[in-house]
């Protein structure tokens, strides 16, 4: 398989929000090789919308905060990532980057993965620390002063910058031997499995996602990479969904999330209601008498 066939290859999908504006601008630079996104003109700075709920909203935001940044993936011993989020939200970057260009996923991967690094590159470990995959982009929050939104909107550039220098390392800087396995594991079975998951996608997607796949490569991507794993890797479908769904708040917009968990659950169910009748018909098969 050359490349995936993919009728969404047409166009990046960008959402009106400054959050998934930064994100989609982040994985653009570290796959695509695009210049880094222009200085923001004082004048795009947001609209300010004074509000009495403003302070528990902030409130709100900073626990979601802490708690997110209990829950970042565990580093290993040598400083490299190890949990398996990190290794399914670096597949999918693939997966995303191959359907823009129109590549292979594998092929890809181990480009990736044997390019020789630049003279002089050294790759600064602490921002993994920093780097959280339990982000998302939640509803907007109001501020009570210009300068509130802009210290919001500086933040949401530093997390931008911090991931973009994540991803775009070499990935064994990055993350553990047993990820990258794991990785192209994820990848070979979701190149199998594509041509017939491409029937099972457009069976339980929304319409508006068959007319407009142009915005939806990642969403897209996400229900493939999880169904893959489902189907051929056999794990738990409960944490693949819960994966998947994580994904889709943390790089796409909307009600993506809700979506998403929608189709795999009908994916699911519909595997199980395969199964059941594979197995009653092998019951009812009567051998030959000779």
């Amino acid at each position: 398989m050359e490349g995936i066939r993919c009728s969404s290859v047409l166009s990046c999908y960008y959402s009106s929000k400054t959050h998934f504006k930064l994100r989609h601008q982040a994985l653009e630079h570290c796959f695509l090789s695009l210049p880094p996104p222009p200085p923001r003109h004082p004048a795009s700075r947001p609209k300010v919308r004074i509000s009495l709920l403003s302070m528990a909203l902030q409130v709100q935001d900073q626990q979601s905060f802490h708690k997110s940044k209990e829950m970042l993936p565990k580093i290993d011993k040598s400083g490299r990532f190890c949990s398996p989020r990190a290794a399914r939200e670096l597949a999918l970057l693939i997966v995303y980057a191959s359907c823009l260009q129109g590549s292979d996923p594998i092929r890809l991967f181990e480009k990736r993965i044997n390019a020789a690094r630049e003279p002089g590159y050294e790759f600064d470990k602490a921002s993994l620390l920093q780097y959280n995959h339990m982000s998302f982009g939640g509803p907007p929050v109001t501020t009570h002063s210009v300068e509130e939104a802009d210290e919001l909107l500086r933040s949401d550039e530093q997390d931008s910058a911090i991931e973009a220098e994540v991803l775009s390392a070499p990935p064994k800087l990055v993350y553990s031997k047993l990820l990258l396995s794991f990785t192209r594991k994820l990848l070979v079975a979701t190149v199998d499995k594509w041509d017939n998951h491409v029937l099972a996608i457009d069976k339980v997607v929304p319409s508006n996602w068959k007319n407009e796949p142009a915005g939806r490569i990642l969403e897209l991507s996400i229900l493939h990479l999880a169904m893959s794993e489902i189907t051929v890797l056999g794990t738990r479908h409960p944490i693949v969904i819960n994966e998947a769904v994580d994904l889709a708040k943390r790089f796409c917009d909307g009600a993506a999330p809700r979506i998403i968990n929608g189709c795999l659950r009908t994916f699911v169910k519909d595997l199980a209601g395969t199964g059941t009748a594979q197995t009653s018909n092998s019951k009812l098969e009567v051998p030959l008498q000779v």
